[in-house]
């Protein structure tokens, strides 16, 4: 049974084969944008140092996986590359710079839970030397994934030192806006001269969150707008609707990508919400957009990658390049899924719905729970798929539940009551769709049970007992 589709189901599922022209949403042009205001706000960093001080918990033991990890060290020494090249048949060198990326963005997350200068220099000192060095990104297709990858990282760890006496904020800014930025909005446009649907949904949200990376970093609302507006309506696979093209009656949202593989899917979910997480915090509410779109498929992702049966609509994709060769290819029913593989990508996306959102979001809470504390680029394997999320989500994401709170953000980044608009002229969504008198995310255990699910009732690590359950009486939440 299908509540609603995003679009056609039958023989298969298409998308248009255009380019879209994008629109400025309402209400956006004359906001200004924040900063610290990518991943983080100011108010995130000073609530991490805080509660490290205090030693809380879950946020002493995500702190102490980012210490253990070998790039957050003040003594990382940056390589950086004139060319960096991404793809088979080339002299790939890009290890060398997400390496270097990683390291810059954990030691300048150090500094601002320590408040140790070391690591702030050492992320200051990596970023100079590589928007000092670098000029061109080349390569096969890969070079895209490159470029959006990569930038929207470079710009986060950027962020988190804009106001450092020693950083080339101006070299840094150009290094976005010519070098990464291009690529990724040429792939928007383009799609590599490929049918649209050549391309899983992952590719382009690679490109969506550098767009939108650059447009804060560089506060060019233009390119802002840009992002925001492919999120929403874009041709490609990325866009919400159709990377999440059908939710069922039970309130789960079919991720199209699962009937590719699980851990292309869990990238694309990481990815779905690390633009969410940038676009709220300038405002914008992505993660409301379509009556909560997201969580939706985000629900579909965890319940499935927890060892849960979901439906599958079969879908057949065009494949090929414009004007060459052409080819088609179903996918008949979800991949198998792996309990045992995850992403440090469900933190973030718990503690929205359910910690400002109010929201139940079982499945979701759950995956959070199991892959608690989540660690970063090091923790996760050598190869690049371990290197794809900035990560490190128990420590900066676990939050305060906002009791009340359901509503869309402001640009300082705090949840505003039901009804109101985003600077992205987005309409806030007062709860997600009910099912059978309930809420959206009501489709498995509740969320205390959820945040204790992993391990039993709890995971030890670094000597602490990180989730626990908690008397729901008294409104509390595990992790708190």
């Amino acid at each position: 049974m299908l509540k609603a589709t995003g679009i056609g189901v039958g023989a298969g599922i298409g998308i248009g084969t255009g380019v879209t022209g994008l629109a400025t949403p309402a209400g956006a042009a004359g906001a200004p944008l924040v900063h610290p205001g990518l991943l983080h706000t100011r108010a995130d960093l000073d609530r991490m140092a805080a509660k490290v001080k205090a030693g809380a918990r879950p946020y002493t033991a995500g702190f102490a996986k980012l210490t253990a990890n070998r790039h957050a060290q003040s003594g990382w020494r940056a390589d950086p590359q004139a060319v960096v090249y991404r793809g088979s048949g080339t002299p790939e060198n890009y290890r060398i710079l997400y390496n270097d990326v990683h390291a810059a963005y954990q030691n300048a997350l150090r500094f601002h839970v320590s408040g140790e200068e070391a690591y702030a220099d050492t992320a200051v000192a990596i970023l100079n030397a590589w928007s000092g060095t670098l000029t061109r990104l080349e390569g096969s297709a890969d070079r895209f994934l490159a470029a959006g990858l990569y930038g929207y990282q470079f710009a986060n760890a950027a962020e988190l030192v804009r106001d450092h006496g020693d950083f080339d904020l101006g070299r840094a800014r150009e290094l976005m806006l010519h070098v990464f930025h291009p690529l990724s909005d040429d792939f928007l446009s383009r799609h590599n001269n490929a049918v649209l649907t050549n391309y899983w949904p992952n590719w382009d949200l690679t490109a969506i969150a550098c767009v939108l990376a650059t447009g804060i970093f560089c506060d060019e609302r233009a390119v802002v707008e840009r992002a925001v507006e492919y999120f929403k309506h874009g041709d490609g696979m990325g866009s919400v609707r159709h990377a999440i093209p059908v939710v069922h009656a039970d309130g789960l949202g079919e991720w199209v990508e699962a009937g590719r593989d699980q851990g292309h899917a869990l990238l694309g979910v990481g990815l779905m919400g690390t633009v969410c997480e940038m676009a709220w915090n300038q405002g914008i509410d992505l993660y409301g957009y379509d009556d909560s779109r997201f969580l939706k498929g985000a629900q579909y992702v965890a319940k499935w990658s927890l060892g849960g049966d979901v439906p599958y609509t079969a879908n057949t994709r065009k494949k090929g390049a414009i004007g060459g060769w052409s080819g088609a290819e179903t996918a008949a029913r979800a991949a198998r899924a792996d309990p045992g593989m995850t992403r440090p990508i469900w933190a973030m996306i718990a503690n929205h719905y359910t910690k400002r959102r109010g929201l139940p979001a079982s499945y979701v809470t759950r995956a959070a729970a199991k892959s608690a504390p989540e660690g970063g680029g090091g923790d996760n394997g050598p190869n690049s798929g371990g290197f794809d999320q900035l990560g490190f989500g128990t420590l900066a994401f676990t939050r305060d539940r906002v009791k009340g709170a359901v509503g869309g953000p402001s640009p300082s980044a705090g949840p505003t009551p039901g009804g109101s608009r985003g600077a992205g002229g987005v309409r806030a969504q007062a709860s997600a769709s009910p099912v059978g008198g309930e809420d959206l995310a009501a489709t498995g255990s509740g969320d205390a049970a959820g945040w204790a699910a992993a391990a039993g009732i709890g995971a030890v690590a670094g000597g602490l007992l990180l989730l626990r359950r908690r008397d729901r009486g008294r409104g509390q939440r595990a992790g708190e």
